[in-house]
């Protein structure tokens, strides 16, 4: 009973700090001016999906785990699965798609607002939804996913109180590889091309005498642990569920542990936790945002001086909207003058007429 109170304290504590964490997000980007860019809309996608796991999943999940017994029937049981699926898959999927802006925010800062439009990223996030819904509920409904195709927990010698997840050898090779490991391929590849052109305009700056070389060397440091963090927690968390449904749906089931899925489930449940500190709090605007949301209080307004931003924050910086244009084009154009070795001598006031317009 000790270990069991002990589990559910745990849990507890997930589910809530998934649900306020991403919540908080939300509320940050509806309430200040700053954060609404079309770019963040990304962010918001992630957030709506890690908090509907978090309120519609993450408790049942906790029941099934604590209790052991399912009370709802095969027929939710099954919704609830697909529900999981269909939201895990999501927030992957906004995860890929935060890296692959993040990357044309870096390698074409000035053609970034004409490259990320809002029309691209409402297409975007419908893509991520529907291939979402796709993979999870298609499937499962039908029974695509089962050794023997038909609709799992709705068997006549399938017990009442159980709620399984079962697979088979092409169901786990289409949603593992379609949602999971090209995905990570493409990220890694995508995180470590942003690093390397982090490095090389810290390297730019250092080579030339100015006041703002140590600073660019501390931003090095802080772009390295916060791209190492991101793209860190993603694998751990991912990483060793995915592992472990693709060697269950390989073996069709044979050699399940219950205790082994149960850690690994709720390893990539806590990537929606750390989520909003990882994706949002580490951004400067949504720690602005945070504050007078959390503590009420009036924060001292940003510096007029300029300053190259780490890659670490210029990545998440806004896009081509009113509140955020300015700030994005100034910055861009600095970072591409940095790149191609020209003097940082203009104005913090002159922008490009072209990416202000």
């Amino acid at each position: 009973m000790t270990s069991t109170a002990l589990l559910g304290i745990l849990l507890v504590l997930i589910i809530l700090m998934t649900v306020f964490g991403n919540v908080v997000v939300c509320l940050a980007v509806s309430a200040s001016r700053r954060l609404r860019c079309v770019t963040n809309c990304f962010i918001v996608s992630l957030a709506v999906a890690d908090l509907l796991l978090g309120l519609l999943v993450q408790p049942l999940s906790a029941v099934l785990q604590l209790t052991g017994k399912w009370p709802l029937g095969a027929t939710f049981c099954n919704i609830y699965i697909s529900l999981d699926v269909m939201l895990c898959t999501a927030s992957i999927l906004n995860l890929f798609a935060i890296s692959v802006d993040r990357y044309f925010a870096v390698t074409a800062p000035l053609r970034y607002p004409g490259l990320v439009t809002p029309a691209r990223v409402a297409v975007a996030m419908a893509l991520i939804w529907v291939a979402s819904l796709l993979v999870s509920f298609v499937p499962i409904q039908l029974g695509w996913n089962t050794p023997d195709l038909r609709v799992q927990n709705q068997r006549q010698n399938d017990s009442r109180h159980a709620c399984r997840f079962e697979l088979n050898c092409g169901y786990v090779l289409m949603d593992g590889l379609a949602t999971f490991y090209v995905p990570l391929l493409v990220m890694c590849g995508i995180y470590y091309r942003i690093f390397r052109i982090a490095r090389e305009q810290a390297r730019r700056i250092n080579s030339r005498p100015s006041s703002i070389s140590l600073a660019a060397s501390v931003r090095e440091h802080k772009a390295t642990v916060t791209l190492a963090a991101v793209l860190g927690a993603f694998i751990v968390c991912w990483f060793p569920y995915f592992t472990y449904f693709t060697y269950l749906g390989l073996r069709e089931g044979e050699g399940f542990s219950h205790t082994v899925y149960s850690v690994v489930l709720w390893l990539g449940y806590a990537n929606s936790t750390l989520n909003p500190i990882l994706y949002a709090a580490l951004n400067r605007d949504f720690r602005t945002a945070y504050s007078q949301l959390l503590c009420r209080r009036v924060c001292p307004a940003p510096p007029t001086n300029l300053s190259i931003p780490s890659p670490g924050e210029f990545v998440l910086l806004c896009g081509h909207t009113n509140g955020c244009r300015e700030r994005h084009a100034i910055e861009a154009g600095l970072v591409l003058q940095e790149r191609n070795g020209s003097t940082l001598n203009s104005p913090v006031h002159q922008t490009d007429p072209s990416l202000s317009s």
